[in-house]
């Protein structure tokens, strides 16, 4: 799938969980249900558009260690539990940033839920039902929704997106 961002062109692909991609590590992205799997926890800078909470690596983190603090961070909840779901490879393929790659890594992650108290970028959380969660999650970028789509399927929250 394609996408325009900033002026530069991106393809962007999943890969799964045994084939990790080459390129430049961009994060972990979690798929966070609490309340044995019921519900989802979704974040938003502007209460319009909700996804997971996800991030970049501060220094030498593994992608493990990215998403724990992220997950903190953003949603305010604690990992218990995480499984590797897959990968998204975002390829520059026009633009000033032409030939960069970009993998960022989407687990399903148990989680306990704490009280919300935002500190960083991320503005809002809600709790969903997970039974409803391709209902809640857009992006005004369709590639990063489609891929969010692709990772709740793989969950087994969605219906599965080729």
């Amino acid at each position: 799938m394609s996408s325009v961002s900033a002026g530069q062109h991106w393809r962007t692909s999943w890969h799964h969980a045994d084939a990790g991609p080459e390129g430049r590590n961009h994060g972990s992205a979690g798929i966070c249900v609490g309340n044995n799997g019921l519900d989802l926890v979704l974040v938003s800078p502007d209460q319009v558009h909700w996804g997971f909470p996800a991030g970049r690596p501060e220094g030498a983190e593994t992608l493990r260690e990215t998403l724990g603090r992220e997950m903190r961070e953003e949603a305010c909840v604690e990992v218990r539990e995480a499984v590797l779901l897959g990968f998204a490879r975002s390829a520059c393929v026009q633009g000033h940033e032409q030939g960069l790659v970009l993998v960022r890594s989407f687990w399903l992650v148990q989680v306990d839920i704490g009280e919300w108290k935002p500190e960083f970028e991320i503005a809002h959380r809600k709790i969903v039902p997970a039974a409803e969660a391709t209902s809640h999650v857009r992006d005004p970028d369709e590639s990063v929704t489609r891929i969010s789509m692709r990772a709740l399927a793989e969950a087994g929250l969605g219906r599965l997106i080729s």
